[in-house]
């Protein structure tokens, strides 16, 4: 890994939001003409419970630097009855899988935003990019190089 004074763009955020809130704050945010940064890419989910956790393990491998789970408020606020429990659960999961495999506890997040919080929206995704852009950028070894230098 590099350091970040080596970092030639602006670090880029996947946000993964479910239809009903967190989506429905990132569109309310658009709509009101609040600003966050250009580098933020939006995916719509139908509910956050529907999320994977291999999700963020191919985002970073893509290239994003960090990303988000936003879901609707526990404990009655999901359209799917249960979809938020489940994200919280497999956000612990993967959270403490992420610290296992060595990657910052900054490139994920999970948050609960409303469909009327667009300003919490903005607030978190402005974070996330500020968090982002102090780490160093992530370079990932090609399987093939690995086998390649075992041999």
């Amino acid at each position: 890994m590099s350091s970040s004074s080596e970092r030639a763009r602006e670090p880029r955020v996947l946000a993964f939001t479910c239809t009903y809130c967190a989506y429905a704050a990132a569109e309310s945010a658009g709509v009101s003409k609040l600003q966050y940064p250009p580098n933020v890419y939006i995916v719509r989910l139908p509910c956050s419970g529907m999320f994977k956790g291999y999700y963020v393990l191919r985002a970073l491998r893509q290239g994003f630097d960090a990303v988000l789970w936003g879901g609707c408020h526990p404990p009655y606020d999901c359209h799917f009855v249960n979809g938020n429990y489940k994200a919280q659960v497999r956000a612990t999961l993967l959270r403490a899988y992420l610290k296992q495999l060595g990657f910052e506890e900054e490139r994920f997040r999970l948050e609960w935003i409303a469909a009327g919080e667009a300003d919490k929206f903005v607030e978190v995704v402005k974070d996330m990019v500020k968090k982002a852009s102090a780490l160093p950028k992530l370079e990932f070894i090609e399987p093939s190089e690995v086998v390649e230098e075992c041999l």
